[in-house]
Parts: C-alpha cells; sequence; structure tokens
C-alpha cells in the first residue's frame, strides 16, 4: 500500500486487557488499517521481540504551558504518551478575562512558570485549543474547565457562597467552555479559590457537566487527616448531579492514613455498586508534589496573590500562619501539622534562592538556626509564591493497592518546572511497565497497559483511541518488554525511560528507534471530535 507503514512481527498487546498476539500491522493515513500477518508496506519496521501497545494517556498532567514553549515535548514522548489531560486540580489558564490571567500567572508561577515572552492571546477554552493546534504540538491533548478559574471569573477570591448571579455566571461559562471542546471540570479544593467552595456549589456545576456529557476530576479537600471524608463528599456530589467521576491522584497519603487504603477502596466499590460512575487515577511513586504555597490555611490566601504577600510581610499574620503550621494543621496542608523534614524543595522561582534546592525545610532551619515556619514563610515571601516542593508523604502499600484496583488508570501528576522536579513527569509510564509490572508482578503487561490506554480512553470518551484495531488512529507505543524502565530519578529528574524504540502520534513517529524524531503531529481534542452532542 503506497505511503503505509508497517510493523512487522509485533507482540501486540491491544488496550483491552486481552492477551497478547502476534501480528503485522499496517498504518496509512494516520489509521490502522490492517491487522494480520504477512503484510506490506512502502516502510517497514522490524518490530520482533518488541510490544505494540496503543499511545499512553496521561489523565493528570501540567503540560498547560509547556506544550506552548516545547512543543516536542520529550519529557512525554519519550515515556510513550501519546494524549494528554490538561487544565487539572482546578487551576489553568482558561476561560480567564485581563483581571484573572495575571493572578493566575502568579498563582501558577510554581507549577508552570511563568514566561514573559509567551504570546497569550487567548482568554476562553476555544481559544487556548486553538493556540494549541496554531502551535503543532507533539501529542494530543484533551482539557478540562478548572473549577477556580471560573469562580475567579464570577467573584474574584472571596471565601464565601455565589450570589445567585455569579453562581449562573459560572453556570453560563461552564456550559460555554463545554461546548467549546471541554471534556469535564477538574476542581482543586485545598487550592484558592477553590477551596471556597461548598458541596452544594459544586452539585450545581457538576450538574451542568453531566448535562454536557462530561466528567468531574477533583483534586479534593484533603489528602490527609480528612482524607475518607473527602473522598465521602465526591461520590456524594457524584450522586446527587449525576455527574460521571474521576478520582485524581487517588491516595492515602501522610501518617495518619498509613495502611488505611481498604478503607478507601470499600468507598470506591460501595459507590460502583451503586451505581456511580467512577474512575480514578494515580502515579507510581510516594512523595507527592505541589507548590510550597499551597501549604498555606485558607484564610491566608483569600484575595489571591497580592493579598497573601501582604499578610507575609505582617507580624501578626506569620504569627497565625506559623500557629496553623506547627500547632493545628493547616487545612493547605491537608488539616496536619507540617513535618518540615518531609517538605524538599524542588524549584524556586528567584535565582538567589537556588541554594535551597534540594534541601527540606528543616535542613535549611537548621542551618539557619531559627524554625521551620520562619523558613517556610520567608522562601513564600522572598520567591513571590513560586517555590514548588515535594512531600514524603506516602506508603507503599497504599500505592500498590491502588494500582490493582478495577478502575484504575495512570496520571503522572508531572510539574516540568524547577531545577529538581518530581521524576514522575519523565518517568511514570515507564515504572508501571518496568518496575510495577516486569519486577514487582503488582499488575501484569496487559493489566498495566489497559490502564494506560483503553481505560482512560473511554473515560474521556475518546472516538477510535485507546485500541488496537482496524480504523481506529495510529497512536502507538512500540516497547521493550525485557528493557523499559524508568531512569528519571530524584537527583536527576529529566532522563528519558529506556526501553520505549518508536513512538507514532496520529500515524507519524515522534520518537523512532529510541529517539525524538522534532515532529509535532498532536492536536486539541475536541468533545465535538469525540462524537459526544451536547443537549
Amino acid at each position: 500500500m503506497k505511503g503505509a507503514t508497517v510493523l512487522k512481527g509485533a507482540t501486540v498487546v491491544d488496550g483491552t486487557g486481552a492477551g497478547r498476539y502476534r501480528a503485522d500491522v499496517r498504518i496509512a493515513d494516520g489509521l490502522i488499517t490492517e491487522i494480520g500477518a504477512g503484510l506490506g508496506g512502502a516502510s517497514e519496521v522490524d518490530a520482533d521481540g518488541l510490544v505494540l501497545a496503543p499511545g499512553f494517556i496521561d489523565m493528570h498532567a501540567h503540560s498547560d504551558l509547556a506544550l506552548l514553549l516545547e512543543p516536542e515535548h520529550p519529557a512525554k514522548v519519550t515515556q510513550g504518551v501519546t494524549c494528554e489531560v490538561l487544565g487539572q486540580d482546578g487551576l489553568s489558564y482558561a476561560p480567564v478575562d485581563d483581571t484573572t490571567l495575571p493572578a493566575l500567572r502568579r498563582q501558577l508561577a510554581g507549577w508552570n512558570g511563568d514566561p514573559a515572552d509567551l504570546d497569550w492571546d487567548w482568554r476562553d477554552v476555544a481559544g487556548y485549543l486553538d493556540r494549541i493546534d496554531r502551535t503543532r504540538v507533539a501529542v494530543n491533548a484533551c482539557y478540562l474547565v478548572p473549577h477556580g478559574s471560573l469562580r475567579m471569573l464570577a467573584m474574584g477570591w472571596d471565601d464565601r457562597p455565589p450570589t445567585p448571579a455569579e453562581l449562573d455566571r459560572m453556570r453560563q461559562v461552564l456550559a460555554r467552555s463545554l461546548l467549546q471542546g471541554a471534556v469535564g471540570m477538574s476542581s482543586g479544593l485545598s487550592y484558592t479559590p477553590g477551596m471556597y467552595a461548598d458541596t452544594a456549589e459544586l452539585v450545581e456545576l457538576c450538574t451542568v457537566v453531566a448535562a454536557y456529557g462530561g466528567f468531574h476530576a477533583p483534586h479534593q479537600r484533603s489528602y490527609g487527616q480528612g482524607a475518607l471524608e473527602g473522598y465521602a463528599e465526591m461520590v456524594e456530589i457524584a450522586r446527587r448531579s449525576g455527574c460521571a467521576l474521576h478520582l485524581t491522584h487517588a491516595t492515602m497519603n501522610f501518617g495518619v492514613n498509613r495502611g488505611r487504603v481498604g478503607e478507601f477502596l470499600e468507598l470506591v466499590d460501595q459507590a460502583l455498586a451503586d451505581g456511580v460512575d467512577l474512575t480514578l487515577d494515580s502515579y507510581p511513586y510516594l512523595p507527592g508534589s505541589t507548590t510550597l504555597a499551597a501549604l498555606l490555611p485558607s484564610w491566608a490566601t483569600e484575595g489571591g496573590p497580592a493579598a497573601t504577600l501582604a499578610r507575609l510581610a505582617d507580624p501578626g499574620a506569620r504569627e497565625r500562619i506559623r500557629y496553623a503550621m506547627e500547632e493545628q494543621g493547616s487545612d493547605g496542608c491537608h488539616g496536619v501539622v507540617a513535618d518540615w523534614a518531609t517538605i524538599q524543595i524542588s524549584g524556586v522561582r528567584s535565582a538567589e534562592l537556588a541554594r535551597a534546592v534540594g534541601r527540606t525545610v528543616a535542613e535549611l532551619a537548621a542551618e539557619r538556626g531559627t524554625g521551620g515556619a520562619e523558613v517556610f514563610l520567608d522562601l513564600l515571601r522572598r520567591d513571590e509564591l513560586g517555590t514548588t516542593i515535594l512531600q514524603h508523604v506516602g506508603h507503599e502499600e497504599n500505592v500498590r493497592a491502588v494500582m490493582r484496583h478495577r478502575a484504575h488508570t495512570v496520571g503522572s501528576d508531572g510539574l516540568l518546572v524547577g531545577a529538581r522536579p518530581h521524576p514522575r513527569a519523565w518517568g511514570t509510564f515507564p515504572r508501571y511497565l518496568g518496575h510495577y509490572s516486569r519486577e514487582l508482578g503488582v499488575l501484569t503487561l496487559e493489566e498495566a497497559i489497559a490502564r494506560m490506554t483503553g481505560r482512560p480512553a473511554a473515560r474521556l470518551g475518546l472516538d477510535r483511541r485507546g485500541r488496537i484495531a482496524p480504523g481506529y488512529h495510529a497512536d502507538l507505543v512500540l516497547l521493550d518488554p525485557g528493557r523499559i524502565r524508568d531512569a528519571a530519578t530524584f537527583e536527576q529528574p529529566r532522563l528519558p525511560a529506556e526501553g520505549i524504540e518508536y513512538v507514532y502520534v496520529n500515524g507519524t513517529a515522534v520518537v523512532r528507534q529510541g529517539r525524538t524524531t522534532g515532529a509535532r503531529p498532536g492536536r486539541a481534542l475536541r468533545r465535538t471530535d469525540r462524537g459526544t452532542l451536547a443537549p
């Protein structure tokens, strides 16, 4: 067939969880056109001994600006990722206006950087998705409407319920954003201003999401002291609104939750038994990652970044924050008292603070001869809230139990900025396949790949993606099952994975013989592209 590529003699793991089989697979015009034996094409790839899988789908990505700034996207294509879900944790850059965008840029600098030379030429979801397409990126991308950004548009950073008019505006902008192509809504309920929303507000908005066939992806109120209560609230919102629920970075962290994952999974199983449409994702590491400012108590962040920085300079407010962090338990720190030895600086905005990277707050405090809270407060003020951290609060038994669950999918939750970001940004998918599948046997290869491909594609409602079958889009990964592993470490977090030989996005190779090609065949996957009709 003219122009066709044939992957010869591959071991096909098709994304459904079914057993592997050997076949030739022909791709042409961006599609899988035939699966069989003895197939020929204009070019051939010797896939003997390699596993052919559908392209991996990252259900929780923070590449909202990285895709625009480095569209070849090596962090993800070298893992085999062919689609990402953006707009996570209730905060991103669409929909916005001329007031909220500058504040969001400042608030999210620790997640995404704040590039001065980027042309911020969009304001709504359609404009952002169009910008992805004009940029020509290496992977496909889906987008969630961020609840916190909606709330900023309607009512700023106020800690109160919305008025009826403000709630109506949120509903209207949400509906318009879904019509423009978003796949659902995210929420960030331990981040400003999403944390100020009550259950009733979220039910109202999720009812809109349900009407348009989307799903709710919450970063819930707590993953620590109130984790189980937080999960129960998310399930209750799903029940009351009829909205599908996807629990992002689902786990039970901090010392208070060691060994308690069974209680969480019982809650999940009961919801599924009751008919709740529920899935979840997790990353295969113990430490978490966020901004240092996220740990602040909610009252300290009311009013937005400028108001927060003013409080950090006020002695009385600083003492109130210290008390919340060290004695009471900050809601931003998931209701637990801060253990400064578990909070490690991974990136700073100001070059003057570079010495702090790689060190814990406790280590910095010991060096200065001060308390941990003083270091915490000074870093936030001097770095203008741009500091990122690792939190060493996970438990291996909890991580393994979640990844075994039948509702499980994979999300990296990877931040791509900072001197030493979490290695999950470069290593999540090969770590599942190498460490947890091949080495530990926690999942079979077929099960692990289904969690990365067919299952998330079904949650997103993707049109003909996530499986290897004729007529499906040729988003594909050829990998060496005996060699695949994550190379990224906490000391060297940007090392590409080993064992990923070829990656195709929409039929074009973005990785060939283990090296990136520079090709950029990805696009924004809008709801209209997925065949979902709005009422």
